[in-house]
């Protein structure tokens, strides 16, 4: 076999899965910032927020993985 295509035979699905990672990557640090903001615009729905958010982040987990 070529040298060349079985390099990149290993390489390029290494790169798939680390450009594929990014987005929901972005992601998730956005719906956490975002989170957080809430928090402290509003002490007091804290508890709310914090639902929402676990909520969230399980959606986005649960798109990641699959």
């Amino acid at each position: 076999m070529n040298p060349l295509i079985s390099t990149a035979s290993v390489i390029v699905p290494g790169l798939g899965i680390r450009l594929a990672s990014i987005g929901p990557g972005i992601g998730r640090g956005t719906a956490a910032g975002q989170a957080v903001e809430g928090i402290v615009r509003q002490p007091q729905a804290k508890e709310k927020i914090q639902g929402c958010s676990t909520v969230g982040r399980v959606v986005i987990n649960l798109g990641v993985s699959n």
